[in-house]
């Protein structure tokens, strides 16, 4: 515990001393924009730091005989993240670093992890090699379903849909190939990745094949403006209509997890794990002008043998979470800073699953202070299973991004 605390205060030690020695070469110092924006004195390099925090209320009750039970409160640190990015002896070399600190960010804790906390969330080094052109290499998210690639920061309800967070393939350590294209006033991008396969943080006993991921996005009214396209809600107002359509195909050979590298480690009576190729689809449209946006989202999982069996034939009680998702968000601003969104969900996972379908229909309202930056949002969900009422749910908190 000593050792842990001491290496932290290193850290921060170091991090301040460089913040008051760079503060000649800082430039767009002002909210938003990072604590600490720092370029060096020969442009040999350049560093923001943007810490930011998510500070939740959740309150829900679920249905029982038709009748509402009591009231289940939680206040919680949702997220607190440090993120680092900025670019290394070229302007065409850049990097990002994030750090998950609540403990939603780092669990995970595994084997696989040497039994330790999930810390990093991005780690990666971007190279644009040539014009239109970029490589990835390192941990960072995979180019998978709209509302996992824009940042929990963007977010136009308090959290992501059920569709997120049963379906999405997350982040992963390898490499990406990505390529953007002009056609007069059409663009179109193609993202590739290869990657270990079983998610973020894993660093002995990778097993299994690769994961092999392809996206292609289609924008022919022209691009978004400020990246608004991977941004939640209308905050930027786009003067005409913009478009977004992609597709991605995702293929996680010899899966060993049951949401192909997410969920639960498949398990077998002798140690070993089981293996599967799992198969991932991903239909996205977005789509904004003035203060309206729309998000539509489907996706498709299947497995080639998705039930789970030991070598004698006996099955293990895992099962690959096979089916399909739907999602649609739409917002509308009311007002300069105020926007008003609702939320439909839906899941239809096969017979095989034995989980019983859950709809979600929620509500949101929201006040952006600063864009983004700084907002309060609250959210009213309603969901059934199996179209029987299920259970009701309050959300409300705050985002603080520097």
């Amino acid at each position: 515990m000593k050792t842990k605390k001491l290496a932290w205060s290193i850290v921060l030690l170091n991090l301040t001393t460089f913040t008051v020695n760079a503060q000649q070469a800082v430039n767009e110092i002002s909210f938003g924009k990072g604590l600490m924006n720092y370029v060096a004195a020969d442009s040999s390099f350049s560093v923001k730091f943007a810490p930011r925090m998510q500070v939740r209320y959740y309150g829900s009750s679920d249905f029982t005989d038709g009748q509402l039970g009591p009231v289940e409160h939680d206040f919680l640190v949702r997220r607190s993240r440090f993120k680092f990015d900025g670019w290394a002896y070229h302007p065409s070399i850049k990097y990002k670093m994030e750090f998950g600190l609540t403990n939603n960010d780092i669990s995970g804790a595994s084997e696989f992890t040497k039994d330790a906390p999930r810390l990093i969330l991005d780690a990666v080094v971007k190279w644009g090699f040539a014009p239109g052109w970029e490589l990835w290499a390192g941990q960072t998210k995979l180019p998978g379903n709209i509302e996992r690639v824009i940042s929990s920061a963007n977010l136009q309800f308090v959290d992501r849909s059920m569709l997120n967070s049963k379906f999405n393939i997350d982040r992963d350590m390898g490499i990406q190939l990505r390529h953007k294209s002009k056609f007069g006033g059409m663009v179109t991008k193609e993202k590739f990745a290869i990657s270990q396969g079983e998610g973020r943080n894993i660093t002995v006993g990778n097993v299994g094949g690769l994961q092999y991921t392809a996206r292609f996005e289609a924008l022919p009214l022209g691009e978004f403006k400020k990246k608004g396209d991977y941004m939640g809600s209308s905050t930027v107002r786009e003067s005409s209509p913009k478009l977004m359509l992609a597709y991605t195909f995702d293929h996680n050979s010899n899966a060993v997890k049951t949401r192909s590298n997410m969920g639960s480690y498949m398990y077998l009576t002798d140690g070993d794990l089981y293996e599967t190729d799992i198969t991932t689809h991903f239909i996205d449209l977005a789509f904004k002008f003035q203060g309206l946006s729309i998000m539509s989202e489907w996706s498709s999982r299947s497995a080639a043998n998705p039930i789970a069996v030991n070598i004698d034939g006996t099955e293990t009680g895992d099962i690959v979470s096979v089916g399909q998702a739907f999602n649609l968000a739409v917002g509308q601003f009311i007002s300069e800073k105020v926007e008003v969104a609702a939320r439909y969900t839906t899941i239809n996972y096969d017979y095989l699953t034995g989980i019983e379908n859950p709809t979600q229909y929620t509500l949101g309202i929201n006040k952006f202070v600063v864009g983004h930056k700084l907002k309060v949002q609250t959210d009213l969900s309603y969901t059934t299973k199996a179209s029987e009422a299920d259970g009701v749910m309050f959300r409300t908190g705050f985002e603080l991004h520097f």
